[in-house]
């Protein structure tokens, strides 16, 4: 399993085209399926959704013996940590792809692709991407080489596999049953 992350407009889902050429890697890459969906919207429920049921293609194709590229940013360690466990327990190794740009090139390359490619991406102020650089949580030097041991998961959680499922939920709430 190959794990892009990123920022947006760091090149993350250029990376995971080349290794799906390269690997014959499935590429799951969740704003291509959000855009298809919703067009301009992204709804950040459904996005969560989206990105859990693509988590479980990955997770059967990896099953099946398919190499597989999720292309989603994954910006926390839990996120990196909770994919890295499923992959673990389905008998498959991880590799994390990093890519990272100064703010002024990423500011440059999401202007041309909106105005080169304006339906395969969302509009992104210099706010929004301010607070997203301060969220995001740069991988370790353990995490990139996989040598770092994966952390117990989150208090409140006993696995992992219960905080995928809380923070990827299978369905949008309004469609969950009772």
């Amino acid at each position: 399993m190959f794990l892009t992350v990123g920022l947006p407009g760091t090149g993350k889902t250029t990376q995971a085209r080349r290794i799906e050429a390269e690997r014959g890697a499935l590429r799951l890459t969740k704003d291509e399926w959000v855009k298809a969906l919703y067009g301009d919207a992204n709804p950040r429920e459904a996005t969560a959704v989206i990105e859990g049921r693509l988590v479980d293609v990955a997770l059967r194709a990896l099953e099946l013996g398919v190499d597989v590229v999720l292309d989603f940013g994954l910006w926390s360690r839990d996120e990196r940590s909770a994919l890295r466990q499923a992959a673990v327990d389905v008998g498959a190794r991880v590799q994390l792809c990093y890519v990272t740009l100064p703010a002024d090139e990423q500011r440059r390359r999401l202007d041309a692709r909106h105005a080169q490619e304006p339906r395969t991406t969302w509009h992104m102020s210099d706010d929004e991407l301010a607070t997203w650089a301060a969220a995001f949580v740069v991988p370790t030097a353990g995490e990139l080489d996989g040598t770092e041991p994966i952390d117990p998961p989150p208090p409140g959680f006993a696995t992992w596999d219960d905080w995928r499922r809380h923070r990827w939920p299978p369905s949008l709430p309004d469609a969950r049953q009772p």
